[in-house]
């Protein structure tokens, strides 16, 4: 049982960032809902470390980018109460330089990354605005600040989480709700292990070295707290002074 915590909600929660950061907002006092689209044993492990630790957790399973499937899934966990923070976490990488990018390509990194934004946020926006207290972060990328080769589909998803969040911002602000981005460089992980050498790495970026999900995770733990409620409408690099 969750008791009088409140409730969070991180999208990707199955993947290295995402754990990271369920496992830190569980640790602030938060019940933490680990969301996995298809890979609910890794959502279910992360419950599990969550528990272990004396926290609370719960997993749940469905695609960001299918907007019934999101519907019910949202509709399922507001029957329960208001999820005051949430995690916009899930993302795709689908890389090809733009000249040779398919349609499929282009359409679903930003299906889950932009699309699935709109269809985890949408619905929980006025349970959460009659608490009077909230937070939505969102993670982008220093891709969506630089641009990337090969990653035109991914740049462009997430830089536009970046000017939604500004105006969501802007609509929310005086119910106490927060609305901000996180935009990661290279962080240690599946995703990019083995991706670049150390050297690539100090070329790079200007600390040299790749960032920790957990260093991620300690934002975003931040930003969700009663201490950031004045930070609002921003998007902050942690990049290693890439950007």
């Amino acid at each position: 049982m969750n008791g009088s915590r409140k409730r969070a909600l991180v999208t990707g929660g199955s993947g290295d960032l995402g754990a990271a950061i369920c496992t830190q907002l569980a640790a602030a006092g938060l019940h933490v809902i680990v969301h996995a689209n298809t890979n609910v044993t890794r959502a279910d492990a992360v419950v599990a470390a969550i528990q272990a630790a004396g926290g609370t957790a719960e997993a749940v399973a469905f695609d960001v980018a299918d907007a019934a499937a999101s519907r019910t899934a949202m509709a399922a966990l507001l029957d329960a109460g208001p999820i005051q923070v949430l995690v916009n976490n899930a993302g795709i990488h689908d890389d090809a330089p733009l000249a040779g990018m398919n349609d499929a390509q282009w359409k679903r990194v930003i299906d889950v990354s932009l699309h699935g934004f709109f269809h985890v946020t949408q619905p929980l926006l006025l349970p959460m605005a009659r608490t009077r207290w909230g937070r939505i972060v969102s993670v982008s990328s220093v891709a969506a600040v630089l641009g990337n080769r090969g990653q035109a589909n991914y740049a462009a998803a997430k830089a536009a989480l970046h000017g939604a969040t500004k105006s969501l911002a802007r609509e929310m602000a005086s119910r106490g709700i927060t609305a901000n981005v996180v935009a990661p460089g290279v962080i240690a992980g599946r995703m990019t292990d083995g991706l670049f050498t150390a050297d690539a790495l100090k070329q790079m970026v200007p600390a040299a070295r790749a960032g920790q999900p957990a260093e991620v995770a300690a934002l975003v733990a931040f930003l969700c707290s009663d201490a950031a409620g004045y930070i609002n409408g921003q998007v902050i690099g942690i990049d290693g002074g890439m950007s």
